[in-house]
């Protein structure tokens, strides 16, 4: 259990205790989270035919240094926030890579790209160095935008509720951080189903391992000794990982020091308006993790963190990684662990000694995944439970439709792996040569609807919220702020990779303007958000709504 009490020095000031027993699992939590993200990482583009010593060379240095700084911030964050509070029992803001950038840069952008290369005639190496250019230019950009948002971000924290901030939280938690890895856990279900077991036991249950062993750590450890065991065995699948010729101290992602890439920016700029969302949902993340620490009993500055999260995607960008950094909404958790601040020094230590001495071409090959994917069943648990906690009962319903979204999210990402496999790509097979045009109708339905999901939960609870306490004005509001984001596919984009688009521009735009057959499904979508916002908007003035409900109060039976 956490020990809320305070240390007294003996000039009277609290002396915060940074450090605690619950920075071990903490540590091994959040540590162990960002490296299945770089595992993610390089697994997705090996599945591209990106070659993978590349990768580990020259993007996984920088995405690695982006961590660093970011951790490093959050950790000092932690000094400043128990110094103004007075408190002893600050946790640190978690930062990594962001799961949903992962997944969508790699599929969206730098396969892709990579692809694209390789069909103009480069060999591996030469559309490498192409895909490379494209992704930093992508992340840099991601850090500009962050920067010019975050000073508003505290305003956004102040206007919407609880129940949208949290909701749309529990989305991600449930679907991108528990579900997706729990395939990889039951891809191997011995050794995945006992550290699942080991994890929410220990960590959920607050059972602890003979010893007092961090569960994580446990689970690591007899998990990944059963993984081995088992590729010992004949016929099981398991395999022992090849031997790892590793590169100590990689110079390569240096290069882009050289600023070579800023001649790509012609390459890039088809990709620059899948990437943006990306960016725009981890600002929104991100406020969602501050008001998730404040809900746990941190309250850190919104623009402080979003300042931060721009400042190490940024510099990631500028050193050649290709993955955008975000907070990372285990917050909760790791409070709920006895963590301090100790665990992000020791993840930003690891990580980017990882990176950048280059021994996570070790970790890549020899840490089972399905050993460390339970960490992060854990975490979506905790931070779905704590949306619930955190909010008013009557709000329930709101965090609770934050999530189908989220679900369409899930539902879409099979058949879009299906279809974008090269086999029948190459044979001229997509969802739009189905012959079930009923099919087809639901696919691309459940496409708009995953399509910006996490603003979409956001926005959906909110007004939803907003209908609740009787505040149908604010909830038309909502719906129109959404009518306006869907005509510029900011969500609901019908778009490969979630491209932006305008609706309508004169040809010389190209494919930024939205073509006919998906304009009338954009505009429909559209109509729909207004038309809603002008019935709701023309309800306010009828009788019998009664006064709005504030705060915790609870409405009338």
């Amino acid at each position: 259990m956490n020990d809320s009490r305070t240390s007294i020095s003996p000039l009277g000031r609290t002396k915060y205790r940074w450090a605690a027993p619950g920075d071990i699992n903490a540590f091994f939590g959040l540590m162990l989270d960002n490296i299945a993200g770089l595992l993610l990482m390089v697994g997705l583009l090996a599945g591209f035919g990106f070659p993978t010593e590349f990768a580990v060379s020259a993007m996984v240095p920088g995405t690695a240094l982006g961590v660093l700084i970011g951790d490093l911030a959050f950790f000092f964050l932690a000094f400043r926030l128990a110094k103004q509070t007075g408190r002893d029992d600050i946790t640190a803001m978690p930062l990594g890579l962001d799961t949903p950038s992962t997944f969508g840069i790699v599929l969206f952008v730098l396969g892709p790209s990579f692809l694209q290369g390789q069909a103009m005639g480069l060999d591996p190496t030469a559309a490498a160095y192409r895909t490379w250019y494209i992704g930093i230019w992508c992340i840099v950009l991601s850090g500009l935008l962050k920067f010019m948002l975050a000073p508003a971000t505290e305003w956004v924290r102040r206007c919407v509720p609880r129940a949208g901030l949290l909701g749309s939280l529990a989305a991600i938690a449930l679907v991108l951080i528990s579900f997706l890895p729990l395939m990889e856990i039951l891809g191997h279900p011995l050794p995945g189903m006992i550290a699942l077991v080991i994890v929410l036991t220990t960590l959920i249950g607050r059972i602890p391992l003979p010893g007092r062993t961090p569960g994580t750590l446990g689970a690591l450890i007899v998990a990944g000794a059963m993984y081995y065991i088992m590729c010992w065995i004949p016929d099981t699948g398991y395999h022992f990982p090849k031997p790892v010729d590793v590169a100590w101290f990689p110079t390569m992602w240096m290069e882009s020091w050289q600023f070579q890439w800023l001649g790509s920016f012609a390459d890039a700029l088809p990709y620059v308006p899948i990437a943006m969302p990306f960016a725009i949902a981890t600002i929104v993340g991100g406020i969602d993790c501050t008001e998730s620490a404040c809900a746990a009993g941190d309250a850190y500055d919104t623009r402080t963190v979003i300042g931060v999260e721009a400042l190490a995607t940024l510099i990631a960008g500028l050193s050649g990684g290709v993955i955008q950094t975000t907070p990372y909404i285990g917050h909760p958790a790791y409070k709920a662990m006895g963590g301090r601040a100790a665990y992000v020094l020791g993840t930003a230590l690891l990580v980017g000694s990882a990176g950048l001495v280059g021994y996570f071409a070790w970790l890549n090959a020899w840490i089972p995944a399905p050993v460390v994917f339970p960490i992060l069943v854990f975490v979506g648990l905790e931070i779905t439970a704590q949306s619930f906690l955190a909010t008013p009962r009557r709000h329930y319903p709101a965090v609770a439709i934050a999530c189908l979204p989220a679900l369409a999210f899930l539902a879409m990402n099979l058949p879009g792996r299906i279809f974008g496999d090269d086999a029948l790509m190459s044979q001229g097979i997509s969802a739009e040569t189905l012959h079930d045009p009923g099919l087809m109708a639901n696919l691309k339905t459940i496409g708009m609807l995953s399509s910006g999901f996490i603003l979409t939960s956001l926005l959906w609870s909110w007004a939803l919220a907003a209908a609740i306490d009787r505040r149908l004005v604010l909830a038309a509001k909502v719906l129109l702020l959404a009518c306006v984001l869907t005509l510029f596919g900011v969500m609901h984009s019908p778009l490969a990779g979630n491209r932006l688009f305008v609706p309508i521009g004169p040809e010389t735009w190209g494919n930024m303007v939205l073509d006919p057959v998906n304009r009338k499904l954009v505009l429909e979508f559209a109509a729909g958000y207004f038309a809603s916002a002008v019935l709701l908007f023309a309800w306010s003035f009828m009788g019998g709504i009664g006064k709005p409900i504030i705060g915790d109060e609870e409405p009338p039976a």
